[in-house]
């Protein structure tokens, strides 16, 4: 037998055993006479399931065995240096052990065992080193890993205990640290304080020696780390003002230590590249304390001339700090500059209106004049303690600029400029916030953030500072701050700017240097759309760079530049058809006399990237005639070859299989809904020009596929020539699916084209097999019918027999299967549940279950998308049947079903991301039993024996029942006490899904696991209130990223 077949018959066999009931009862024998390793740890494994899962319904004699066996093990091992340091990991393990059954049994069925412990740990310095261990994943599981591992009552209660004995292990503590002199014991010490610190009662931390203690132990090297650590909690309290003097004096002294350690001026970014590995996490650690204590005690340092130096040092070390080449230690830096800086902007943007700036503080009263001037002049006190450390803040952020999404040319490792590859999101997060820190800044002083851009872009002019990273930094620096400044400053800044990047641009040699400004130039120009609307000399010469740019072979280059075309045009699509001043015609017209050779070099689909930002211009052109004149102009090209292709197909049919000419198709289809997608309603007499031709095609390739698969059989489908044909059919769909979808302001328009694609349309989904089949008729259908919504209702029996049951066929084979016709197909069904629901229940109940049995399929999936269709359209189909005359029949044939198969999603822990939509369901059946709506009983007559007094008493039962197979784990009444309280939260979400929430925690399935998804609704609403902050504050939501047409006059 082959080694991995050896290897997978052994886990079968060690699965089996794992999970035989009875296995752990040998784990003592195993553990006392093994003496590999990881048998034991098997053993162990084992163990650990029992008590996480079966603890609570051992006999009590059993769980006192395995207790008092573990601690006796510890002990064993732990109070010899040598046995402890050589069975170090088994130890570990141990007390993760000992902690699961201190989770169960601790305090109320072992009250003494602190006390235990700390008398225990008295005996012997490894014992003592190790109960520090097992104190500190104590905390951790307590305070760190609970949410979602045990209900909030035990949380509190474990909380509570720790709580009220910790005095003996924080005498404990101190006693180590005064009197031992062994290296790992301290270390130990210090660790486990580190995991205490944070929820303590304060007035262990203050009123007593430990912080005089920690003080101490800072300066030396062996400690300092640990040390560091915990002063950071310290820092980290959020406790009031009672202690501030404390932390003046812990601040005081720490800085005295400090310069000792890293003496002021010390360049720290050099000593972190070649600092050892110590040294460099001494330096996060640094970078950790100072922004803890800044964040919580700032205040109390600006307090006295002395505190203040202190503090502008401690800033100054940050700063330092912040341009260590770390993305860990940046982001520590960053995130606090960006709480920092919007602190004082939020005081310094309350200044001009008073009001605000005084709930700020916290005051609530009439406002006296001479109040508001006090608080005036302390508050630009306060800015002028900052505008130092600010200004170097400013620098930082300008020479450390992350990369924003728009820009595609980037250096790779060898130092070539390329074109980027992949999106990296660490980076654009961090572009977020340095963009929003940025703004701030800006905000507290626009002059020095001008004067400092402008001094560092005339440093790359003269050479003094030129290089790419130094002009890639500065100008997306520049690029995002747009809009923080006021109009006439930003106006006068950024035509120094452009005209300086302009003129690097025409002095500098070199392609890769050429390539790297020409995007600095794009990214800059694409992000001030305003200022290009003000300025129409500035916005031709951008545009005819732009033009210039799309020449030019470098890669990336070319993309950029027609990304950037079609973001300008969006934001200033109206400068372009009017006549602007000295100008001979309208610019677009000028556009479409050179549109040859401005695309001559582009590839396809930048052309169609291009042909989009025309079709916006030609949206914005108000009179019909001329705007139908240069949609002509426009698609001259395509049509041309078009009517060629299509004349020479009507001599030969065969000319249409020829690849290129198949090619060539696709891409004047690819051409017509980029237009199309910009121009929405007006695309309508190019449409109609190309339409019936297009169907013939469509229908000619589809006969095409169907016979290269009946000769050629599956792996016909796989050909490059039956790839290129499907292709052209897709975008066939995709064209008159994006034409109906954005012909917004009429919504009759385009009707007249469902008829004629019947037949080759839906006639042909029908016909072809299942590997031949477009999943786009079915998105183009919804569409249609999303748009057309009642109109369609005559034409929904047609779709329901070409496209139903051969796509479920195809679909509720697997899961995995045809992935694109899943999800289109749910979506299709939405659309005629939604607007066509008349047509549903004229279905016979063979195809009405057929129906439900696929609303069933898809919400079980994994995939989410698909899932949560399912989940909405069931919603939808409880809500319309709810209110039809149908509401009796429907519910006896599906209530129970529903039920039952939703508790069965909820409760899979594969489905979490369903959690709010699974509760919606549940709610609608808790709320529909209870209402009196259902006037028929909901259980099989000739099946129940008794009758029920109503449906909620059945419902109530059943769902007990259902419960209660499904977890063996769970009593009778903590069952009954979850459906009770489904009755009765019924009528208010909140309350109805956190006892959801609780009972699924409860039930064991959920515990070991990263539960945020139950929690994904209340974090959308969280952001959307911070959007509308942000709406508030002048250049935070970029002006390129504002609907802002309105404008554009």
């Amino acid at each position: 037998m082959n080694k991995s077949g050896e290897r997978a018959a052994a886990d079968q066999i060690l699965r089996e055993l794992q999970n035989n009931p009875d296995t752990w009862l040998q784990v003592v024998h195993i553990l006392q006479n093994s003496q590999n390793l990881n048998t034991k740890f098997f053993a162990l494994q084992v163990l650990e399931g029992v008590i996480k899962y079966r603890w609570n319904a051992l006999p009590v004699d059993q769980r006192d065995g395995i207790k008092n066996y573990i601690s006796d093990l510890i002990v064993q091992l732990s109070s010899n240096e040598v046995s402890f340091r050589r069975e170090r990991l088994y130890v570990n393990k141990l007390n993760i052990i000992l902690v699961q059954v201190l989770k169960h049994e601790w305090p109320a069925r072992w009250p003494t065992f602190i006390p235990d412990l700390v008398s225990a740990a008295k005996s012997s310095e490894t014992i003592c080193e190790n109960c520090m261990a097992i104190l500190k994943l104590l905390s951790e599981e307590v305070f760190d890993f609970s949410r979602g591992e045990m209900t909030q009552q035990k949380i509190k209660e474990l909380k509570q205990s720790l709580n009220s004995e910790f005095q003996l292990i924080h005498e404990l503590c101190l006693y180590v640290l005064s009197a031992s002199q062994m290296t790992e014991l301290i270390r130990a010490t210090l660790a486990t304080l580190n995991a205490f610190l944070s929820w303590i009662p304060v007035g262990y931390i203050f009123e007593s020696p430990l912080l005089e203690t920690l003080l101490n132990f800072f300066p030396l090297a062996s400690y300092r780390n640990l040390t560091l650590q915990c002063l950071t909690e310290v820092a980290a309290l959020h406790i009031g003002d009672y202690y501030d003097m404390h932390y003046v004096k812990l601040y005081n002294i720490f800085m005295v230590h400090l310069q000792t350690i890293l003496p002021p001026g010390t360049n720290i970014p050099d000593a972190y590249a070649n600092g050892s590995s110590d040294e460099q996490a001494f330096i996060q650690n640094l970078a950790l304390f100072f922004t803890s204590f800044f964040k919580s005690h700032i205040r109390v340092l600006e307090s006295t001339p002395e505190n203040r130096a202190a503090l502008l040092m401690g800033l100054e070390y940050l700063i330092g700090i912040s341009y260590v080449d770390d993305t860990e230690v940046f982001k520590v830096c960053l995130d606090y500059w960006n709480s920092l800086v919007l602190e004082l902007f939020e005081a310094h943007h309350g200044v001009e209106n008073p009001a605000a700036s005084i709930n700020m503080m916290g005051l609530q009263m009439p406002l006296l004049s001479g109040m508001v001037d006090g608080l005036g002049s302390a508050l630009s006190q306060r800015r002028q303690l900052y505008a130092g450390p600010m200004s170097k803040l400013r620098m930082l952020m300008i020479s450390r600029m992350a990369k924003p999404e728009e820009v595609l040319i980037v250096e790779d490792e060898n130092g070539n400029i390329v074109r980027e590859t992949m999106k990296d999101n660490d980076v654009l997060v961090q572009y977020k916030i340095m963009r929003e820190t940025l703004i701030y800044l800006s905000h507290l002083d626009h002059d020095d953030t001008e004067q400092q851009m402008l001094k560092k872009l005339s440093k790359q002019l003269n050479g003094e500072d030129w290089t790419w990273n130094n002009l890639n930094t500065l100008c997306w620096a520049i690029g995002s701050i747009s809009g923080s400044m006021m109009e006439d400053q930003e106006n006068r800044f950024l035509v120094t700017v452009i005209r300086d990047l302009l003129n690097l641009c025409e002095i500098t040699k070199g392609k890769d240097n050429k390539a790297v400004i020409a995007s600095n130039i794009m990214y800059v120009v694409g992000q001030y759309p305003k200022f290009l609307r003000a300025h129409w000399k500035f916005l031709k010469t951008v545009v005819n760079k732009l033009f210039e740019f799309m020449h030019e072979t470098h890669p990336g280059v070319q993309d950029m530049a027609c990304d950037t075309f079609l973001k300008i045009v969006q934001k200033c699509k109206r400068k372009f058809v009017i006549l602007q001043v000295g100008e001979r015609e309208p610019f677009v017209s000028e556009l479409l006399s050179g549109l040859a050779s401005t695309v001559a070099d582009l590839e396809p689909h930048q052309i169609h990237t291009f042909y989009e930002s025309v079709g916006h211009m030609i949206q914005a052109e108000s009179d019909p005639q001329k705007r139908d004149e240069y949609l002509q102009r426009l698609m001259e090209l395509p049509n041309q070859k078009w009517a060629e292709i299509i004349g020479q197909a009507r001599q030969s049919v065969d000319f249409l299989k020829d690849q290129d000419v198949i090619r060539t198709i696709l891409n004047i289809l690819q051409t017509n809904t980029s237009v199309a997608s910009s121009l929405g309603t007006y695309f309508l007499p190019q449409i109609s020009l190309i339409f019936l031709d297009m169907l013939n095609v469509y229908r000619m390739y589809s006969e095409l596929i169907s016979s290269s698969i009946a000769e050629g059989g599956p792996f016909a489908s796989r050909t490059s020539f039956v790839k290129l044909l499907r292709s052209v059919k897709r975008e066939t769909l995709k064209l008159i699916e994006t034409f109906v979808d954005k012909a917004e302001d009429q919504p009759q328009i385009g009707k007249q084209f469902v008829p004629p694609m019947m037949d080759p349309v839906l006639g042909d989904y029908a016909r072809n097999l299942p590997d031949a089949r477009e999943s786009e008729v079915l998105s183009l259908f919804a569409t249609i019918i999303n748009k057309y919504k009642g109109v369609m209702i005559d034409d929904v029996p047609r779709i329901f027999e070409a496209v139903f049951e051969c796509t479920l066929e195809m679909i509720t084979k697997n899961f995995e299967d045809y992935p694109e016709h899943r999800l289109k197909f749910f979506s299709l069904l939405r659309a005629i549940a939604a607007h066509c629901f008349q047509a549903l229940i004229h279905l016979s109940s063979q195809q009405l279950k057929l129906v439900m049995d696929s609303i069933n399929w898809a919400f079980r999936h994994t995939e989410r998308n698909i899932a949560e269709t399912g989940l909405n359209l069931l919603l939808e189909m409880l809500n319309n049947f709810q209110a039809s005359e149908f509401c009796n029949q429907f519910h006896r044939s599906y209530f129970l079903s529903i039920e039952q198969e939703t508790f069965a999603v909820l409760t899979d822990t594969f489905h979490k991301p369903g959690f709010k939509l699974h509760v919606l369901v549940l709610r609608h059946l808790f709320c529909l039993v209870d209402s009196g709506v259902l006037t028929e009983p909901l259980w099989d007559a000739s099946t129940v024996p008794y009758p029920y007094p109503n449906n909620t008493m059945f419902v109530r039962e059943y769902t007990i029942k259902l419960l209660g197979t499904s977890f063996p784990n769970m009593t009778t009444a903590e069952v009954t006490h979850f459906v009770d309280g489904l009755f009765e939260f019924r009528n208010d979400l909140s309350q109805f899904k956190n006892h959801i929430r609780d009972f699924l925690v409860q039930s064991k399935e959920f515990s070991a696991q990263d539960n945020k998804d139950l929690y994904a609704e209340e974090a959308a609403a969280q952001r959307e209130r911070e959007r509308q902050r942000m709406l508030t504050i002048p250049g935070l939501i970029a002006p390129s990223e504002l609907q802002d047409e309105m404008v554009d006059s």
